[in-house]
């Protein structure tokens, strides 16, 4: 029986069993080993011959991932906000690789790529293609290398497009909108298991429960502390180590073919936006929307005398440090730092004089001061 069958099977048991407080165990160990399944079929394999892949090299200051069924509307989306000319038809798989395309944002470059996943028709692709050999798996690679993931749906059949890409993503560990479990989990050479909960637990996630799982992936040495309300899948995701967690939006496209009704409930709905590619409707707030889900900061640099240069500023990470700032500038910097002056938002006082740990606020400007 291959992993894919296996995987079949345990899925087909878990949907015949009942949820309650009886079968709640049974339940953890059968999620933990479709995670282990899962993750042998994603890992990669010396057979068989080395596949094309989509030769996206990543550049630029935010990746997002275009993601979305055929025909959603995903190469005209590009083609209207980037530079890129991407084909356009009306048949279906007009794109068959992943196509990047740069807006440009306030000085900022960010890198759009167009990927598709099969139709509902072709559904069965996506659960034949964990082998890494196939198209919807290089999607899935480049989508796990995203600072973003943005999901394109129709809006005359977005709940159902929503739910089955959420759960592709979800089956090969990229977790949407969603943050790391505060977990604490350190392995042990001897002394046990001890479990410690610092939140109540409602999710069914006891001392049993974990200890079975923890057993279960041969881990029989270690502290587990529980810092906030958690489930099985929360302890798997925090003893396996690999998975993604990104922030997505879901874009509705083609709304000029609904209901107002339609149109206001989607626009309402968490973490979504309505668009019309055909009418050019909310491009604009789309890019915006971008910007804020990626959680940039732009701050600048300025020379001893000489004004700040607000045409090319430095793109940092929402908390970024003066250390951040000295890495991006040059790897050595940092080892010749002697302070810095900021003016901006972070600033008490225009300037202040701050060291390498002071955290930075949008439109920053930073002059550093080496030691001679």
């Amino acid at each position: 029986m291959g992993v894919l069958e296996k995987i079949a099977e345990i899925e087909l048991e878990m949907s015949r069993t009942q949820k309650n407080k009886a079968t709640n165990y049974h339940l953890g160990l059968l999620k933990g080993k479709i995670a282990r399944l899962r993750a042998e079929l994603l890992a990669p394999s010396s057979k068989g011959p080395k596949g094309e892949g989509f030769d996206v090299m990543k550049s630029g200051d935010a990746r997002v991932v275009m993601i979305g069924f055929p025909s959603v509307g995903k190469s005209t989306l590009l083609t209207k906000v980037t530079e890129t000319t991407s084909e356009v038809a009306a048949y279906e798989f007009t794109t068959l690789s992943s196509v990047p395309g740069m807006y440009t944002y306030y000085t900022i470059s960010l890198y759009i790529y167009a990927t598709t996943f099969p139709s509902p028709l072709y559904h069965i692709l996506i659960h034949t293609c964990l082998s890494c050999t196939t198209f919807p798996a290089q999607v899935v690679a480049v989508a796990r290398t995203a600072d973003m993931v943005m999901f394109m749906l129709d809006a005359m059949k977005g709940d159902v497009h929503k739910q089955l890409l959420e759960k592709e993503l979800h089956d090969v560990g990229i977790r949407v909108n969603k943050q790391p479990p505060n977990i604490y989990l350190k392995v042990k050479k001897a002394g046990g298991i001890h479990y410690n909960a610092t939140a109540k637990q409602t999710k069914g996630l006891d001392e049993k429960l974990t200890q079975m799982i923890l057993q279960d992936y041969k881990m029989f040495n270690c502290e587990v502390i529980l810092r906030e309300d958690c489930d099985a899948d929360d302890l798997i995701d925090v003893i396996t180590g690999n998975r993604i967690y990104v922030p997505a939006l879901y874009v509705y496209n083609k709304v000029d073919q609904i209901t107002l009704e339609e149109v206001e409930r989607l626009a309402r709905m968490p973490h979504s936006l309505v668009i019309s590619c055909h009418w050019d409707l909310n491009l604009d707030r789309l890019i915006e929307r971008i910007w804020n889900n990626l959680n940039l900061v732009r701050v600048y640099t300025k020379r001893k005398g000489v004004a700040p240069d607000f045409d090319d500023g430095i793109i940092l990470r929402n908390g970024a440090t003066v250390e951040h700032v000295c890495h991006s500038i040059h790897r050595t910097l940092a080892n010749d730092f002697k302070y810095a002056l900021v003016w901006g938002k972070s600033a008490k006082f225009s300037p202040q004089r701050v060291g390498l740990s002071h955290k930075l606020e949008p439109d920053d400007v930073v002059q550093i001061v080496k030691v001679i």
